[in-house]
This record gives structure tokens, C-alpha cells and sequence, in this order.
């Protein structure tokens, strides 16, 4: 069942969305060759804890971090660990904070020193695939539309986008109704309507849409080793235009 927020409610969302949007944006600043993820993931934590806010992501279904840190080939679900970022790398950061009983969720992918001009563009080619498709998120279009939309203008550039993996409905609930393709699909037909909450989350490959899951049972890989970069903002339908709700000042246009 799609839940339709109240005004009341998208305010609180907001708040939730602004402390994700923060802790975006410091996990995004330390990303530098030679430092591990889990540092970054504990000052994430940190940052959130210090908000009132809880890491939405530590626990949830036994997920033991507080970000989910993915690095080149990782689409997402990265566990942060020992590993330490080199030159060339890029870096996908995804953190969920909840606060007031509600949940912002995020995510950016961004370079680490010097990477590769195809790094770069797929890079940009998903955070555009995002803003690009805001403009059929407003009432009277349907979810489907956000996928053909996202679909459309990544697979022009040459890109892959990911398929075992969606967007979701988001609230109290990091997920709810209704699932959100980055691709086209009849079967999800949904009208949007003012007061609904979405969490869009283009997941795009460099190579090949197919991806695996390592032994871990959450670190998702691309299948054929390829690149992959992910960008997700939280967003709530209005009678006109879609409002971002993972925004805050500083955060360098993440």
C-alpha cells in the first residue's frame, strides 16, 4: 500500500532528509587515496548520532554498518572494512538517517584523486540520469515514467542500467510501495500523487546491466567487473514540481 504523507510529515522528512544530506556530504569530503572505508563509515555514524538522528542502515536487516561504501565494480550494499582507497578509484556512498521516526536516504558517487575520463562520464551520466528525470515526477505521471525516463538517457550514453535493484517508496519505513525501476516497466503503473515520498536511485554500469552478489550476501557486483556509479535523493510529490528532500547547505551540490 502507498502511504500519502501530510504536510506535517514531509516536514519531518525534511529533517531527516537534511541530516543524510550532511552525512553525504562529510563521507564525501574524506573519500582520498589511502584511507579506509570504515574510517569514513564511524564518522558517518558519528555525524548522525550527533544530530539526534539514528543510521538507518546499521542493523537493518543484519546490515553491520552504518553506510553502505561501494568501490568501482560494487553497485552497492558495500560493507566499509579495511580496504583502502587508491588513486583512480571511485566511490559510492549510500547513508540513510532517521530521525522523528522518519527517513532520509541518499546516495552520491565520487572520484578518489584522479580517475579515468569513462569513470567520469559515467559518473556524471548518473547523477544527470536523476535530475533529468525529475521532470516527470509530479502528479499525473506514472513511476513507470521515472524508469523509461532514466532508461532512455543513460543507455544514449552508452551505459547500462542495473536491473535487480530499484527505487523505493520511503517514511517511516526506509521501504515502502511502491518500487521504483530505473527502467521501463508496464507492471509498475502507479499514478503519482501529491504527498508520496520516493527514493530514486539510478544504479548504472559501465559494461554489462547484470550484476552477482559476493559471498557476503550484500556486496553487489557487476557481473562482468565493469564500472558502476549509484545517486539517490529522497523526494516528495507535489501539485507541481518534485522537491528534493536529502538537500542542506554545504554539501556541494551532492
Amino acid at each position: 500500500m502507498i502511504i500519502i504523507k501530510s504536510p506535517r510529515e514531509i516536514e519531518l522528512m525534511r529533517r531527516a532528509g537534511k541530516v543524510a544530506a550532511r552525512a553525504r556530504a562529510l563521507a564525501a569530503e574524506m573519500v582520498a587515496p589511502g584511507v579506509k572505508t570504515a574510517q569514513i563509515d564511524r564518522e558517518v555514524k558519528r555525524f548522525i548520532e550527533s544530530c539526534g538522528a539514528v543510521p538507518t542502515f546499521l542493523g537493518y536487516g543484519g546490515f553491520p554498518a552504518s553506510t553502505c561504501i561501494s568501490v568501482n565494480e560494487v553497485v552497492i550494499h558495500g560493507i566499509p572494512g579495511n580496504k583502502v582507497l587508491k588513486d583512480g578509484d571511485i566511490v559510492s556512498i549510500d547513508v540513510g538517517a532517521t530521525l522523528g521516526g522518519y527517513v532520509g536516504d541518499c546516495a552520491t558517487t565520487v572520484p578518489c584523486g584522479k580517475i579515468s575520463e569513462e569513470a567520469a562520464h559515467l559518473i556524471e551520466v548518473t547523477r544527470e540520469s536523476f535530475f533529468n528525470c525529475l521532470s516527470v515526477v509530479k502528479e499525473g505521471y506514472r513511476v513507470s515514467d521515472i524508469g523509461k525516463s532514466i532508461s532512455e538517457y543513460v543507455e544514449k550514453q552508452g551505459f547500462s542500467v542495473v536491473r535487480d535493484y530499484v527505487g523505493h517508496g520511503i517514511g517511516r519505513s526506509m521501504h515502502e510501495a511502491p518500487e521504483v525501476p530505473n527502467y521501463y516497466t508496464k507492471r509498475h503503473s502507479q499514478r503519482l500523487q501529491s504527498g508520496m515520498t520516493l527514493a530514486i536511485e539510478p544504479m548504472i554500469s559501465a559494461g554489462d546491466y547484470k550484476v552477482r552478489v559476493l559471498a557476503d550476501k550484500w556486496t553487489v557486483v557487476t557481473a562482468d567487473g565493469s564500472l558502476s556509479a549509484h545517486y539517490e535523493n529522497t523526494v516528495a510529490i507535489t501539485d507541481s514540481e518534485a522537491e528534493i528532500l536529502t538537500v542542506s547547505e554545504n554539501t556541494n551540490g551532492l
